[in-house]
């Protein structure tokens, strides 16, 4: 690896520090480093290159789950690999804590590293925008009040018609965020399937519904005409959804490129990391 795209945590009050840091440990073991226009504005013009024209080899994201899930699109948009630095509370996609940045980033230099691939999801909007997603889409009632009603079909088929507050449909890489806590299974990555968890359904006979990998998903609003929800990709709200209007999901072809160093296991990152909800 050579050239790298730096990208971080948009609310931290230290961003100039960690990103002198960060760049400075890059940049000392032979890398070229670039940051996002966001972060070399708010650090100051210390970086010349432009994203445009600059040849990336990897994306370090310095954070913690929602800042690699950011740096997703622009990794599968170069079709390039995430390096996660944990700066956050428990990131579970993260590969490495900051503690371990000089080590890390030898490695990286060295190519001293695994990838990993993990399938993504392409969400059909509506108004026939696609999203990729690498967590989960998230149909919910957002800010109102009001239960909503989704019905969930596999291949045409239903599924079930939930009374409930949303409805998540995520990779095996989501079932350890959103749908976890919605009482979803943990999914080892290997296992090519898409997950439907339904958010406090207000039915008991509800229950999670795991589909193939292969199989389309079609989640449709079935409320009054002046009821709305939300829809969210990836945690990011991609618009309010009204009256009966559907989304479609499938697997994407796109998949993402995590380095890995090898240290911990799936299950070894469950243990470490998700145990610390109990604490």
């Amino acid at each position: 690896m050579q050239n790298v795209f730096l990208m971080m945590h948009q609310m931290r009050s230290d961003i100039a520090t960690l990103a002198g840091q960060v760049a400075s440990a890059l940049r000392s073991v032979g890398m070229t480093v670039c940051l996002e226009p966001w972060l070399r504005q708010a650090v100051g013009d210390l970086y010349t290159c432009e994203e445009q024209h600059f040849p990336m080899d990897v994306i370090v994201a310095v954070g913690g789950d929602g800042t690699l899930l950011r740096a997703t699109q622009t990794a599968i948009t170069h079709d390039v690999p995430v390096l996660g630095i944990n700066v956050g509370q428990i990131g579970f996609l993260v590969e490495t804590e900051l503690e371990n940045l000089t080590q890390a980033c030898k490695r990286l230099r060295e190519d001293a590293y695994a990838i990993e691939t993990r399938m993504m999801l392409d969400v059909t909007l509506p108004d026939g925008t696609v999203k990729t997603a690498l967590n989960d889409v998230v149909l919910s009632r957002g800010g109102y009040a009001r239960l909503i009603a989704v019905k969930a079909s596999v291949e045409n088929e239903l599924v079930g018609r939930y009374i409930a507050d949303g409805l998540i449909v995520s990779t095996p890489t989501g079932s350890t965020g959103y749908s976890l806590s919605a009482g979803g299974p943990i999914v080892c990555p290997e296992v090519e399937c898409i997950l439907l968890s339904p958010i406090c359904p207000h039915s008991l006979q509800h229950r999670p519904v795991i589909a193939n990998a292969t199989q389309t998903i079609t989640i449709e609003l079935d409320c009054a005409p002046g009821q709305p929800a939300q829809l969210d990709v990836d945690g990011q709200k991609c618009g309010i959804l009204t009256g009966t209007q559907q989304v479609r999901i499938h697997r994407s072809n796109t998949e993402i490129k995590l380095i890995r160093f090898g240290a911990h296991s799936f299950f070894e990152r469950i243990r470490a990391k998700l145990t610390q909800w109990s604490c």
